[in-house]
């Protein structure tokens, strides 16, 4: 539950009131997010002390935003020196940032770097691992990351069925449709790529994420034998999708053909005992990467 104070405009008299609520509705945890300030306010910072005289908090975070680098860690110096914080979140990780911020905080500060947040959703708040951000930094890829993603997302009795599909040719555009849905689920493509070792040296990489929205809408206008059969799709037909999805017949035949080298590529594959996730992702043969 979120307690927004209402009508009330002082924020100590809103933080005791939030946690007598708290107290009534038996909640086990509390946070209380203050006003962010990107430059040391001498008002606010005493605000922030009385916050803490009055709720007294079991753990303080600053939260730091890792597009600001070196800035960042001077701020967090400033209010580790003036109210005391006990660790760190770094946000905006899965922005062109890499990380460096982190090392600067936690050298000057002295306090650890507890979450980094890969994005705007919920579950996008991640546990710091030191090794990784390094990785990144180096330009390394976060490969660890990269699979347990991969796990969270896909069953492993739903990849075992795959695989078979795979092996016997049988694996279908509506297949196809429903492992993009998974995928688009592990975060952005450009958050993906950054943990793929070497994909950083990639200057001039676009990656559109609406692709996917193209890719499933063209899917989604065929009929389920369209979908379960793709070589029946005549011209007639690709003019039908294409005035269904929104799209051209262009991006159609191009669909099916980048489809038709992914099925070979991942019975290749799948004979070496193993789902390849780039080829999966149409790396290697022209990916699926939109207009």
């Amino acid at each position: 539950a979120v307690y927004d104070g209402g009508d009330e405009k002082d924020p100590i008299a809103i933080c005791k009131k939030a946690l007598d609520e708290a107290i009534n509705k038996m909640s086990q945890v509390v946070i209380i997010d203050t006003a962010g300030r990107q430059q040391v306010d001498d008002d606010l910072m005493d605000e922030l002390k009385r916050i803490k005289e009055t709720v007294q908090p079991h753990e303080v975070l600053f939260v730091a935003d890792a597009m600001m680098g070196q800035q960042a860690a001077e701020i967090a110096k400033t209010f580790n020196d003036a109210v005391g914080i006990d660790g760190v979140v770094l946000t905006k990780m899965d922005g062109d940032a890499r990380g460096g911020a982190a090392l600067s905080i936690k050298s000057i500060t002295g306090k650890p770097i507890r979450f980094v947040g890969m994005g705007e959703k919920l579950d996008a708040l991640e546990p710091f691992h030191p090794d990784r951000i390094v990785s990144r930094i180096l330009g390394m890829g976060d490969v660890m990351s990269l699979v347990e993603k991969a796990e969270e997302n896909f069953e492993k009795e739903e990849q075992e069925e795959l695989q078979k599909k795979f092996k016997a040719n049988s694996f279908t555009l509506e297949d196809f449709r429903d492992q993009l849905k998974q995928v688009q689920k592990m975060g952005s493509m450009e958050q993906l790529m950054g943990m793929i070792p070497g994909a950083g040296k990639l200057k001039g990489l676009k990656v559109d994420n609406n692709a996917f929205v193209q890719i499933e809408a063209i899917i989604n206008s065929m009929t389920p034998r369209e979908r379960g059969k793709h070589n029946i799709i005549n011209a007639s037909r690709k003019r039908r999708i294409a005035q269904g999805s929104g799209t051209r017949v262009n991006d159609i035949n191009k669909l099916l053909k980048q489809f038709a080298q992914m099925q070979k590529m991942m019975k290749k594959v799948s004979r070496g005992g193993g789902l390849n996730f780039g080829s999966l992702m149409g790396g290697g043969g022209g990916g699926f990467m939109g207009r």
